[in-house]
């Protein structure tokens, strides 16, 4: 089935922001089991951060354009580009703690898991410290988590959940 996707345009500028409404609206319209959410950096003339939503059905997908037209965000149809960063997904609440990466994949809607700076597979039972946060991205229609080597051979998910902000020295 084909997912009905709309695009939610708050006029935000960073990525915590646009987690915690995106999170916050999903749960305030009582999404469905099974919607994806995430956000995509807009780069135009007026650079942001939009949200999108991905359900399977359609009465869903028009009962929450309603709703979130109704609270003056802009909504429109489809997603903004097909390299979204899903911050809501099946599975995403059960991804706390260490798992090994066959547990991450079989617990979530993640396809595949990628550590930078290695070439080839990565073993099935590596260890991941998901932080509490875990942000994979689309990449040719799969849902890809990076991670990043850390201490004492584990593994971990290359954003981090509270990422110090640029110049914060000054």
């Amino acid at each position: 089935m084909t997912p009905y996707v709309l695009t939610v345009d708050a006029g935000l500028k960073e990525l915590r922001p646009a987690d915690h409404l995106l999170l916050t609206l999903a749960a305030e319209l009582a999404l469905p089991e099974g919607t994806f959410g995430c956000t995509h950096l807009v780069r135009d003339e007026r650079p942001r951060v939009v949200l999108s939503f991905a359900m399977e059905s359609e009465a869903a997908a028009l009962t929450a354009r309603e709703w979130l037209t109704a609270k003056g965000y802009e909504v429109t149809d489809g997603a903004p580009d097909e390299v979204g960063r899903a911050v809501l997904y099946p599975g995403a609440a059960e991804l706390t703690g260490t798992l090994s990466i066959s547990e991450l994949l079989s617990r979530s809607a993640i396809d595949r898991v990628t550590v930078l700076g290695a070439s080839g597979e990565t073993a099935p039972e590596a260890a991941v410290v998901t932080r509490d946060h875990v942000r994979p991205q689309w990449q040719n229609g799969e849902l890809v988590l990076a991670v990043m080597p850390a201490v004492g051979g584990t593994l971990v998910p290359f954003e981090v959940p509270d990422p110090t902000p640029c110049c914060a020295d000054h």
